[in-house]
Formats: C-alpha cells, sequence, structure tokens
C-alpha cells in the first residue's frame, strides 16, 4: 500500500487526531491543523506532528501529497479548497483507515439509526465498533488480528471523500432529509450516503430496505423490512428500533453468525447512551435521553416509541429541514414541549399552526426545571431534540450529559 510522504490533517479532533498518529506510526511525516485553539497539542508534538492552530495558510500545502479531512470540516474550507485546485487528493479519515487496515468491514450508514445498529452488530460479531460512533477507524490500526471484522458507522460527512472504501457488507437502514445545511440539497445528501457501495463488486454484500431504488456498485443485494422473521425479539423499544434490529440480523446473517448468536444479541443488547436512554423515573414520572435525535426523523421515531402522554423538549441549532410533520405528530402525543437554543422561533411557529401547547424555555435546564414541574404520573419528559447541539453545546453527548445531570437535581 502506497501512503504520501508528507500529509496534511486537517481538523484535529478525535478522528484527526486518530488519523495523525496512525500515518506517524508508518513514518509518514504528518502537519496538523485545527482552527480552534483549544485543541490539547501534547500527545501530538510528542509523535511529531507539526502542530497550527488558527490559521489555513496555503503555504501549508506545500510539498504535501494527500490532506485528510476530518468530517466536520466543509469541502469549502480554505486549505482544503486550496488543495482541491492544487490537484492534491483528499482523503477522509475513513479512506485513510480502510487502507490501512487489512480487515474485512461491514459499514453501516443511514439518516438514523446508525449507531444503534452498528453497536448491535458489533455484539453480534463479536467485533469491534468504529467510525462515526466513538473511535476512529485508523485508531484500530495494529490493534486487531488482520482476519476480525471491524463494524464501522459511516457518516456522509466521512463518505464526501472516500476514493477506495470498499466495505465488504454494506447497510443502508433509511434515507431522510437531513444535513441540508452542509450537502446543500437532498440530491446531495443521497449521493453520498450511497457512496458507501460504490466500490462494492462480485462477493460483496448491499442490505437495503424493502423497495429501496438503484444504487451503485455490483454488491449482491439483500433486502429487509421491519416486519422480517427475526430470531429473537429486540430488547430495546420501538418500531424503529425493529427496523434497526432487522437490518442487523440481515447483515449478521450475510456474514454467517448463526441465529442463536443473533437471537442472544437481540435479547440482551440494551441500546445506546442518548438515544432513548431511561436516565430516571421519580414520582411515576420517567425521564428519557433522546439526546442523539438531532433531526425531526429521529425525533418523530422517538415518539413512536411510547404511549403515554410526553413533554417533550426541542430545539438546538437547526439544519435547514422543515418541523412541520414534526409539529403534527408531536399534536397526537404531547401533552407540552419546551423550546431551547437557536431553532426555538422556527420550532415555534410550526407547532403553533399545529396546535401544540408550548413554551419557550431558552435553555436546557430551564426547559427541564418546567417539564419536571408540569408532568403529572404516568407521563414522560423526553429529551428529542429534533436539533444538532452547537448553538450550547459541543456535541450531543455533552447535551445528553448535561439532562443526566439537571433531571438527577429535579428528582432528588
Amino acid at each position: 500500500m502506497q501512503l504520501p510522504s508528507r500529509a496534511l490533517v486537517v481538523g484535529l479532533a478525535r478522528s484527526g487526531q486518530a488519523a495523525a498518529f496512525a500515518l506517524r506510526q508508518r513514518g509518514v511525516e504528518v502537519i496538523g491543523v485545527d482552527s480552534s485553539t483549544e485543541i490539547d497539542a501534547g500527545r501530538l508534538a510528542e509523535a511529531g506532528v507539526e502542530v497550527h492552530f488558527g490559521t489555513e495558510e496555503e503555504k501549508l500545502l506545500d510539498a504535501v501529497e494527500t490532506v485528510i479531512k476530518s468530517p466536520g470540516v466543509p469541502a469549502e474550507a480554505p486549505l482544503v479548497a486550496a488543495a482541491r485546485s492544487r490537484g492534491i487528493p483528499i482523503w477522509s479519515e475513513l479512506e485513510l483507515g480502510s487502507r490501512l487496515l487489512p480487515n474485512p468491514i461491514l459499514g453501516v450508514t443511514g439518516t438514523n439509526g446508525k449507531t444503534t445498529t452498528s453497536e448491535l452488530l458489533g455484539v453480534m460479531l463479536g467485533a469491534p465498533v468504529a467510525g462515526n460512533v466513538g473511535r476512529a477507524l485508523t485508531d484500530l490500526d495494529g490493534k486487531v488480528e488482520p482476519e476480525a471484522w471491524i463494524v464501522c458507522e459511516v457518516s456522509s460527512f466521512q463518505l464526501e471523500d472516500v476514493h477506495e472504501f470498499r466495505p465488504r457488507v454494506a447497510v443502508l437502514l433509511n434515507l431522510e432529509p437531513d444535513h441540508l445545511d452542509r450537502h446543500g440539497s437532498l440530491e446531495a445528501y443521497r449521493d453520498a450516503k450511497l457512496r458507501i457501495f460504490e466500490k462494492q463488486g462480485d462477493g460483496d454484500i448491499a442490505v437495503v430496505p424493502i423497495g429501496f431504488g438503484d444504487i451503485p456498485g455490483d454488491a449482491a443485494r439483500v433486502e429487509f423490512e421491519p416486519s422480517d422473521s427475526l430470531p429473537a425479539e429486540p430488547k430495546i423499544p420501538g418500531a424503529h428500533n425493529r427496523e434497526n434490529a432487522a437490518a442487523a440480523t440481515a447483515a449478521a446473517r450475510a456474514v454467517g453468525i448463526d441465529e442463536t448468536r443473533i437471537a442472544e444479541a437481540l435479547e440482551t443488547f440494551p441500546g445506546v447512551a442518548h438515544r432513548l436512554e431511561l436516565v430516571a423515573e421519580s414520582g411515576g414520572v420517567r425521564y428519557v435521553n433522546d439526546s442523539k435525535a438531532t433531526n425531526t426523523g429521529a425525533a418523530r421515531r422517538a415518539l413512536t416509541a411510547y404511549d403515554a402522554p410526553l413533554h417533550v423538549i426541542l430545539g438546538g441549532r437547526g439544519k435547514g429541514e422543515s418541523y412541520s410533520e414534526l409539529a403534527l405528530d408531536l399534536a397526537r402525543q404531547a401533552r407540552r414541549t419546551y423550546l431551547v437554543g437557536e431553532a426555538a422561533n422556527d420550532l415555534a411557529v410550526a407547532l403553533e399552526l399545529a396546535g401544540v401547547q408550548h413554551e419557550q424555555s431558552g435553555d436546557l435546564e430551564t426547559a427541564v426545571r418546567s417539564a419536571a414541574k408540569k408532568a403529572r404520573p404516568g407521563e414522560i419528559v423526553l429529551l428529542s431534540p429534533a436539533c444538532a447541539s452547537y448553538d450550547q453545546f459541543r456535541d450531543f453527548e455533552e447535551r445528553g450529559d448535561a439532562f443526566r445531570r439537571i433531571v438527577g437535581e429535579v428528582t432528588e
């Protein structure tokens, strides 16, 4: 495998750092750059990475043979655009990881359910889970047996810059409007997602929802639907999670996992943090953390998981979506909604038209405390924001952790 002798890593968060360390281990000269000055550069510097903060000077590209772009960095970023104009190849960290690792990869993408399905497949296969969830793919370089399967959650941002990425099994869970603020259109978002199949060929398998249209590549096609026969019913609640379980079961069968092992995973898998996570029950009121619901499709799925009246906390940074259908769903099930963050006014307009009771809470703590006062026994306080978290939090995990903490304070 041919690696560049000199590479520039743009974006030094989790995946960027993992890419930089993996390249240095292979003897590649690495320059790292990040617009933030809050990154701890100590370990990077110790590894021999030349680190630059708060600068995007084009001279950083001098003698660079490849740019590794972190998923949070847009294609229009100055250094990325300059690299493209110079004809310098741009790889995602996912692309780099797939070139470094000889392992067979089971890739999972889709608008919603990626993390749940990936982690469930990790249990079914007894395999490490990496990619868009938790651990960067390049962080596994040299740490797993070459023949071992790796389950990789794959985002549209990561797929923007793949070239040779070829998962042996690729799963598409669903496709709904999301990240339109980044991709510009549903068509561009769809095109990015479908790149997971582009390099698949003979012997590879593409797992897609039943009736899904054409996909690129030459893999054998396997379709799934929520009504598929499963060896056991999933422990995690909600119709959407049965859909995730059906997709995971189809992929695990394709890999050759036996039915007993699949059944055991379905019956015992508890779900993932920040996704329909029951964090407390007090005075007959349940408090559920669904901070990972960062788009309207995910929030709408969360509503269908419960029969009880809901107090729903919504808002954050919008992604260019309409809130009309979400508002209609809320009108059928939510007793009241509590709006926070930048998208609060846009949400309020949609909720007003749908006749949903709502209040402008401003921030998460105000919303939780208000909902806790108004909720009655048998009802649920649900954080399912339908928006990104970046206006008030570092990420959805920090938002979910804050919800847990506040709930702990109001229920103690």
